[in-house]
C-alpha cells in the first residue's frame, strides 16, 4: 500500500502483527491481581473503571512503553500531552499529578513511580514513515499501528493518533534546544501506578524501536507487564 498517497484513516494500520487479534482478556477487561504480559513489539488495550489502579511494570528494565488513555465510550477524548504540559507547568509528570485529556479533565492520576521519573511527553509514536526516515526498508512494527490494532481488537476505532506518554523514554532537550536519544535510566522491575479518574481505555505499546538506543544500548525490545488493582483506600 502506498500510504503516503492513500487518504489518511486514523484507525487503519499500515501492517499487521498479533496486536490485531490477541487481547490480554476478553474485551480488555482485566482481572484484579493477575499479572499480564504485553509481548515485545506489540500493543494491548485494557479497560479500567473509575477508582481502579493500573500498574505498568518494566520487567527487564529498559523497555519503553507508549501509553495512551481514552475516555470510555468516546475516543475523541483522550490523554493529551499538549494539554498536560501547561497544566503541570513541566514536561514530565510526577507522583500525585493528574493527567488530563484534551478537554482538560483528569483521566488518570500518577500515584507511584519507582523509577527516577524520566519519561517523555514530546515525541510522537513511531510509525512506518519514521522507520523509513531511519533507513529501514519494508514494513516495521510500530507503536502507531499497535495502537490502532489493539483498539480494533476490542472493537474500537480511534479517530486520531494522539501523542503518547512515553514511559521511561529518555530523550532530553539539551543545550541549544537539541534532543538526544538515550537509553532509559529505569531499572529491572521499576513500575508506575495510575489511578483511573474516569472509566477509560488504556493502550500500551512495547515500542519496537531497534534502530536507536531508546530501548537500551543493545536496542532490543522486550515485554512489559501490567496489573489491575482495586483501590482499597
Amino acid at each position: 500500500m502506498d500510504t503516503l498517497n492513500t487518504p489518511f484513516d486514523a484507525a487503519r494500520p499500515d501492517g499487521e502483527n498479533p496486536s490485531a487479534h490477541q487481547t490480554l482478556a476478553e474485551d480488555g477487561r482485566l482481572s484484579a491481581g493477575t499479572t499480564y504480559t504485553i509481548p515485545a513489539r506489540q500493543g494491548r488495550a485494557m479497560r479500567v473503571k473509575k477508582g481502579e489502579l493500573l500498574s505498568v511494570i518494566n520487567r527487564d528494565g529498559s523497555q519503553i512503553g507508549d501509553f495512551w488513555a481514552f475516555a470510555e465510550g468516546d475516543c475523541n477524548e483522550y490523554l493529551s500531552m499538549e494539554h498536560l504540559r501547561p497544566t503541570l507547568r513541566r514536561v514530565s509528570p510526577r507522583p500525585g499529578d493528574a493527567l488530563v485529556t484534551n478537554r482538560r479533565r483528569p483521566i488518570l492520576t500518577l500515584v507511584e513511580d519507582s523509577s527516577p521519573g524520566v519519561h517523555d511527553t514530546l515525541v510522537a509514536s513511531c510509525d512506518i514513515h519514521r522507520y523509513a526516515q531511519l533507513g529501514h526498508e519494508g514494513y516495521h512494527d510500530n507503536c502507531t499501528d499497535n495502537l490502532r490494532m489493539a483498539l480494533g481488537a476490542i472493537g474500537l476505532r480511534p479517530t486520531s493518533v494522539p501523542c503518547p506518554l512515553n514511559l521511561w523514554m529518555n530523550t532530553p532537550v539539551v543545550e541549544g534546544g537539541a534532543m538526544e536519544w538515550r537509553a532509559p535510566v529505569s531499572s529491572k522491575g521499576d513500575h508506575v501506578l495510575f489511578r483511573a479518574e474516569m472509566d477509560a481505555v488504556v493502550v500500551i505499546s512495547c515500542c519496537p524501536m531497534d534502530l536507536l538506543p531508546i530501548n537500551g544500548e543493545d536496542a532490543q525490545p522486550s515485554a512489559l507487564e501490567v496489573q489491575l488493582h482495586q483501590d482499597t483506600e
